[in-house]
């Protein structure tokens, strides 16, 4: 379903014309899907992309004047864009950020551990209300469509690697434990996910049109 709405968002930004691109709108950051870096190994690009912490602090230093606050911002700014205003181009800077975040190993314990503690708060509130029914009729459908989150989706993936990162963790702060374990639950008793246990690298697995997928290289035998 992600890449059929992405077919359709970029479809319907080519049938735009000039005249019409220079409306106001909502501007978005760019957020990079593959780091790309020259003079580096193929080894160290690797771990670049399977380990989005320095991605993550170039953004904020370059794009958001090292405010983490203006980070979040732009988050709640997409979802709410995404959820009330069914804009597609903000579902996909909503899954861009949470694609960001959910990719960095080391942050979340060395660098910005208070920054993950804001972010899984963030990102529990938002689908906690986007999952709710509909308060005039309780029977009718949440405000965030399940099928925008099936078991396939991105964010079920990611969160399945995060989840393991947490629990793999030697050291782990107690309040962003306690807001990663009550995540969890919400998104297994709304949405009856299943996170088994095991290392981050087990769990890891991508469709082969995925286009958050991790660049990995394959290295040869050494003779």
């Amino acid at each position: 379903m992600e890449n059929a709405l992405d077919k359709q968002l970029k479809e319907s930004n080519s049938a735009t014309s000039v005249g019409e691109s220079q409306r106001k709108g909502c501007y978005y950051t760019s957020i990079p899907r593959v780091v790309k870096c020259k003079g580096i190994s193929g080894q160290e690009l690797t771990s670049l992309n399977l380990d989005k912490t320095q991605l993550l602090e170039t953004l904020l230093a370059k794009e958001y004047g090292c405010s983490e606050d203006l980070l979040l911002g732009e988050l709640q700014f997409a979802f709410i864009a995404f959820l009330m205003g069914q804009s597609l181009e903000a579902f996909f800077q909503w899954k861009s950020l949470v694609s960001l975040f959910l990719g960095c190993s080391e942050a979340p314990f060395k660098t910005r551990t208070r920054l993950f503690t804001k972010f899984i708060r963030v990102i529990y509130y938002q689908l906690k209300y986007g999952l709710q029914k509909d308060r005039i009729d309780e029977s009718g459908p949440s405000l965030l469509d399940d099928s925008w989150l099936s078991a396939d989706s991105f964010l079920h993936r990611l969160c399945k690697d995060f989840f393991s990162l947490l629990e793999d963790g030697s050291v782990v702060d107690g309040d962003l434990l306690s807001w990663a374990r009550k995540f969890k639950e919400l998104l297994e008793n709304n949405l009856g996910w299943e996170f088994q246990h095991g290392s981050a690298i087990d769990g890891m697995y991508f469709e082969e049109d995925d286009e958050f997928a991790p660049q990995v290289e394959i290295m040869g035998d050494e003779a």
